[in-house]
C-alpha cells in the first residue's frame, strides 16, 4: 500500500475532521461563519502537524502496512454499505488514495507525539502523596441514595387531580406499597405522572441537595428498601422509594493513588508534548529570521 502525500489532500482531510469535531457536521453542511471556523482550525491543525512531521523524531518513525490497513478500517467499519462510504469520500472531495495518504499522515504525527509523550517523568509516590493533601476534597465521597418515586400533580382543573384527590390517589398507593413495596415500578408506570414513570419511576442515585427540599428531607431519613409516605411538594404529592444507600466515606491513600497516578501521568504526558511542540515552533520562528 504506496502513500504519497499531497498537502492539498490533506488539508481537506483536515478541513472534515475540524468541521466534525465542532459541529458534527461535514463542511458542505455548513454555515459561512460555522465553515470559516472549522477552515481556521484546520489550518492551525495542519500547521502544528508539518511541524511534527518535519522534526528529528520523526525521521525515525516507520508506518507499518498493517497500522495503516487498521486506521483505514476502523473508519470503512463505521459505514454498513461500501457504496455509501466512498460516496461520502467522494462528497468531501476524498478518494481511497488520499484518504489513506491522511490517514498515513496523522499515524505518523500520532506516533511521534506518543514517543514524545514516552518521555515525561514518572510519578513517584511521593508526587501522588502530595496531590492527594493538596487536593482533599475530592477524595470526600458524600452519602448517595439511589430513589424511585410516584409523583400525582396538584390541577383544580381537572377532576382527578384536585388537592383532595391527588391526595386520596396518593395515600391509596402508599398503602398498596407499604403491603407490597416490590410493586413500586409497577404502579409508577401506571399511575405516576412524572417522565420517569416508564423507568418504573427511577429516579437514580442522588446526594443531598438535588430533589426538592420536602423530598430530600424524606429521602435521606428513610431505610434501605423502604417507601415513604405522601410527601408534598410546591409541584404535587410524591412516593419515594429508597432502593439503595451509599454511604458517605473518604477515599484512602492507597485507594486514591491508581486513579491520581493515572491522572498526574496524562498532565505530565501533555505537559511533555506541550513544551516539545512549542520548541518546535521557537526553532521555526528562529529559522524564519
Amino acid at each position: 500500500m504506496t502513500v504519497i502525500e499531497k498537502p492539498v489532500q490533506l488539508e481537506t482531510y483536515n478541513l472534515l475532521r475540524a468541521a466534525l469535531a465542532l459541529f458534527k457536521k461535514s463542511p458542505d453542511e455548513l454555515a459561512d461563519a460555522e465553515l470559516q471556523q472549522a477552515k481556521t482550525q484546520a489550518l492551525n491543525e495542519f500547521k502544528i502537524e508539518s511541524r511534527v512531521l518535519n522534526s528529528p523524531e520523526a525521521a525515525a518513525v516507520v508506518i507499518t502496512e498493517q497500522e495503516l490497513e487498521q486506521a483505514y478500517q476502523e473508519i470503512r467499519g463505521r459505514y454498513d454499505a461500501e457504496d455509501t462510504f466512498f460516496s461520502d469520500l467522494e462528497k468531501n472531495q476524498l478518494n481511497k488514495d488520499s484518504l489513506l495518504a491522511a490517514l498515513h499522515r496523522q499515524c505518523k504525527v500520532n506516533t511521534v507525539l506518543e514517543l514524545v509523550a514516552s518521555r515525561a517523568p514518572a510519578i513517584s509516590d511521593v508526587d501522588i502523596g502530595i496531590y492527594y493533601h493538596l487536593h482533599a476534597d475530592q477524595f470526600n465521597r458524600t452519602e448517595r441514595r439511589e430513589v424511585s418515586h410516584i409523583f400525582i400533580s396538584i390541577n383544580p382543573d381537572y377532576p382527578e387531580n384536585t388537592f383532595d384527590t391527588a391526595l386520596r390517589r396518593t395515600q391509596e398507593l402508599v398503602e398498596k406499597l407499604h403491603k407490597k413495596p416490590h410493586k413500586f415500578a409497577d404502579l409508577a408506570l401506571r399511575h405516576s405522572e412524572c417522565p420517569t414513570a416508564l423507568q418504573g419511576g427511577v429516579l437514580g442515585t442522588v446526594p443531598r441537595g438535588t430533589l426538592y427540599p420536602e423530598l430530600d428531607a424524606v429521602l435521606f431519613n428513610l431505610k434501605q428498601g423502604e417507601v415513604s409516605e405522601v410527601v408534598k411538594s410546591e409541584i404535587g404529592f410524591h412516593i419515594l422509594l429508597c432502593k439503595s444507600i451509599q454511604k458517605s466515606e473518604t477515599l484512602s491513600l492507597a485507594k486514591a493513588t491508581p486513579k491520581i497516578r493515572q491522572l498526574m501521568k496524562e498532565r505530565a504526558r501533555r505537559t511533555c508534548q506541550r513544551a516539545w511542540l512549542a520548541g518546535l515552533a521557537n526553532s521555526e520562528s528562529g529559522e524564519s529570521k
